[in-house]
């Protein structure tokens, strides 16, 4: 019999905190409690070694049933476009000029943290309205 397994998606990046913090607004999530014996995540952090310190942060689903995203510092900037990305569905179940109102307006909230629009690309006869954007440090995504 097959093991299903969870996974926790990761991102690089610069600034892991402040990412995570954005795709806590996208995606609805929390920042986890710190860990046992700190009474706060900077508290956590400031017990580090110093190049530890502020080197990953995560966010998680509080009803705990999507994937935790976790976010870690790596030296080099992003370069190019991702192999993988998250669709953020905001639209199931709609459709037509009803499905872009959704999307269009999640977009503008998003942007107003920071995200990027790429591409808006309404509905033809074969595929359904959608919106690519990038988040604060330029890794791309999809309103679905």
């Amino acid at each position: 019999m097959t093991t299903i397994r969870q996974v926790q998606i990761t991102f690089d990046c610069a600034e892991p905190e402040r990412v995570a913090r954005f795709w806590c607004e996208v995606m609805g999530y929390v920042v986890p409690p710190p860990p046992v014996g700190f009474d706060s995540w900077e508290a956590f952090d400031r017990s580090l070694p110093p190049e530890e310190q502020g080197a990953s942060f995560a966010c998680v689903d509080p009803s705990g049933a999507g994937p935790r995203l976790f976010f870690q510092r790596v030296p080099e900037g992003k370069v190019v476009k991702n192999r993988v990305h998250l669709d953020v569905r905001v639209g199931t179940g709609l459709v037509g000029d009803e499905r872009y109102a959704v999307l269009e307006a999640e977009c503008e909230r998003l942007k107003a943290l920071g995200a990027v629009t790429v591409l808006a690309q309404r509905a033809d006869e074969f595929n359904e309205s959608c919106i690519t954007m990038q988040d604060i440090e330029g890794n791309e995504f999809c309103l679905d």
